[in-house]
């Protein structure tokens, strides 16, 4: 491919939608890790692609198909006070196996199930465009908000049944708010490139990091860092992006124990 293709309008939105995601995943990634419940990206992830299917076989937009079951999924959860990885291994195997149903049985075919999993990021809409602002603009309002209290909770979880404050609302908040990064990066990154970019640059910031503060920027740092050199690199060699990004961000992973090593016989 020619490098005057990297600076061509066709590219542009692209990567602008799949830079935001990115970010929005790196930073749920560190919640979600913090909370043990890093499979919660597969999860929904899973149930974005199989909605996303079916709302293509009904001529909808695939990523108001995802966010809608996703959301219920989210919804389930909740209602059924669920917690911990074995429901998002439930969510992961429903969302497989409805997805490939509907995939074998309508005209979309297998291929179209697979593009859902190694990801549609060339050829966004202005529809994800809406979804990718309107999610960064709830998670910019959001999660100043939620991130005291997920923090709260995971290091002092008595706090709100010991000043008798409700916290099902804001938990429920966060769940839908992943359930909803996840349809959105499905829809545009794919399942295996979401589900890189929530755990990747999270546990390598929680490897790294002195703070929370810290952590933070380093697993946004990581995931631009990995996002834009995998898409430079998939354009220049006319490669799919998601498997390039999932190759270059496993590749981060033994440098940061290096750096972890380092760090650790440096304050001995």
């Amino acid at each position: 491919m020619h490098p005057d293709l990297l600076f061509d309008p066709l590219f542009l939105l692209p990567f602008v939608i799949g830079a935001l995601v990115a970010v929005l995943l790196a930073l749920l990634g560190c919640l979600l890790l913090l909370r043990e419940e890093w499979l919660a990206a597969l999860g929904y992830a899973h149930l974005a692609g199989a909605g996303a299917l079916i709302a293509l076989a009904a001529g909808q937009v695939a990523v108001l198909g995802g966010l809608l079951l996703a959301g219920a999924g989210s919804l389930t959860k909740t209602l059924t006070r669920a917690s911990g990885n074995p429901v998002y291994a439930v969510m992961i195997l429903l969302g497989w196996s409805l997805g490939l149903l509907v995939a074998a049985n309508t005209g979309l075919g297998e291929n179209l199930a697979r593009a859902l999993v190694d990801g549609q990021l060339y050829f966004v809409s202005r529809a994800d465009l809406i979804a990718a602002l309107g999610l960064g603009l709830v998670a910019g309002i959001g999660l100043p908000w939620l991130t005291p209290r997920l923090l709260r909770a995971r290091f002092f979880p008595c706090h709100e049944r010991a000043n008798q404050r409700p916290s099902w609302h804001w938990l429920v908040g966060f769940d839908l708010l992943v359930a909803a990064a996840m349809a959105v990066g499905t829809a545009t990154i794919g399942i295996m490139g979401t589900f890189v970019l929530v755990l990747i640059p999270a546990w390598l910031a929680f490897q790294l990091g002195s703070n929370w503060r810290m952590t933070l920027i380093i697993a946004t740092v990581v995931a631009l860092f990995g996002y834009v050199f995998a898409f430079v690199l998939a354009l220049l060699l006319d490669q799919p992006f998601a498997p390039v990004l999932v190759a270059l961000m496993l590749a981060l992973a033994p440098f940061s124990l290096l750096a972890r090593a380092k760090a650790a016989r440096t304050h001995r």
